[in-house]
């Protein structure tokens, strides 16, 4: 692979495994910073493919495609978390600088990992159990009601990877697969329905250096699995929840020594006495979907400080812009003139911020987000939901 063009003056090069849309939108605030991007990408018209000019072909789960590009590198960060263990291990055996680290991914790479950790810390989480067979299932919905959430413990993402199970039987088809390569090896998770209220991210960063910073907590709006809004901040949220959410998430990414962005899913859920508390869902260690908001809506946007986190330079300021920042995700529906739509938006909205990535339509495949601050949130969560739906093509007018 062709070795990345370096900047005068000793600026680093990031390398970005996978050309998704993350590495892309990293692209503007590494311009700004006076670093060099280089991405792995998968193909020539993978979505960060199409702005980063440094990016070489190859596979994430290509041993060879990865320590090649690696090598010419400063210091390597990740758009994703499907790099396999054995290529992360090989890269942390030849000295390559990995932000975050190949012992922190595990936790967002294996949720069975994540959990076991979560609950030695001490982390609020939803009951859990491991099944390797019926006999594991049919006892953990005795114990906790059914249904019962059944999770792979690896490669889920927006929905995908998960099953609601109301008897042992919804689950026969998934543990016929355990103990086989894959998702499944080592069992599936098991975790009790949470009866929440809604649904909050904590995001932090976090430096080499033992640095942090946090932006306040988010609601974050789900439909049919997939995130299609979030509301910056979580609005009547109480401010001991948002403090005890913060700490919690501080404190994960300090325990796993994570290096970059750490976004921390959570349910709110009610708690004794009428004083509400939060369970842990999920993890991810990378720039994520409840975090766009920053782009637009606080002093320093994620990926402007994940990069800042990953070359351990310090950290920026992540205090919000405006009263209320609403984003909403950019769904693909079977409207695929996507130009002629931007161009309508924009027109009608000048100050909505309009975010694409450069993918191709496709049903419910998530295409960019509209940002919209102000000082009115029904107003600003309006205007960034119409935006994106005409986007869409849900609306024509």
């Amino acid at each position: 692979m062709t070795e990345p063009k370096r900047a005068p003056g000793g600026f680093p090069v990031v390398g970005v495994v996978g050309g998704g849309q993350l590495a892309r939108m990293m692209q503007g605030p590494a311009i700004e910073l006076g670093v060099q991007l280089s991405v792995l990408a998968e193909d020539e018209v993978a979505s960060a493919a199409l702005v980063i000019p440094s990016s070489p072909v190859g596979r994430h789960t290509e041993l060879d495609h990865v320590l090649d590009f690696a090598r010419s590198c400063d210091v390597v960060t990740f758009d994703h978390e499907h790099v396999p263990q054995h290529v992360l291990q090989a890269l942390e055996s030849e000295g390559i600088v990995m932000r975050p680290s190949r012992s922190a991914l595990r936790f967002a790479q294996d949720k069975l990992a994540m959990r076991e950790r979560l609950s030695e810390l001490g982390i609020a989480c939803p009951r859990w159990a491991v099944a390797r067979e019926a006999a594991h299932v049919e006892r953990f919905g005795e114990e906790v009601g059914w249904p019962v959430i059944v999770k792979t413990p690896r490669g889920g993402y927006d929905g995908k990877g998960v099953i609601v199970a109301s008897s042992t039987a919804d689950a026969e088809s998934w543990l016929a697969h355990v103990g086989e390569p894959g998702p499944m090896s080592d069992g599936l998770l098991l975790e009790e329905r949470v009866e929440f209220t809604r649904e909050l991210a904590a995001l932090v960063a976090r430096s080499p250096s033992g640095q942090a910073a946090a932006w306040m907590v988010v609601e974050t709006v789900q439909t049919r699995g997939i995130c299609t809004e979030v509301l910056a901040p979580a609005p009547d949220l109480d401010p001991g929840l948002g403090s005890r959410a913060t700490e919690a998430a501080l404190r994960i990414a300090g325990e796993l020594d994570v290096t970059g962005v750490l976004a921390v899913e959570l349910f709110e859920v009610p708690g004794p006495a009428g004083r509400p508390g939060y369970v842990v869902n999920e993890l991810a260690m990378r720039p994520h979907n409840s975090g766009h908001w920053s782009m637009d809506g606080a002093v320093t946007g994620q990926f402007e400080q994940h990069l800042r986190a990953v070359l351990d330079l310090p950290l920026g300021d992540p205090r919000p812009r405006a009263r209320w920042t609403a984003m909403a995700n950019v769904l693909g529906g079977d409207y695929p003139d996507l130009y002629s739509a931007y161009r309508h938006v924009m027109a009608r909205d000048p100050s909505a911020k309009v975010h694409m990535y450069g993918k191709g339509v496709r049903p419910g495949r998530k295409l960019g987000h509209v940002n919209v601050s102000g000082t009115d949130l029904a107003d600003a969560r309006e205007r960034a939901r119409h935006a994106a739906d005409y986007l869409q093509g849900a609306i024509t007018q």
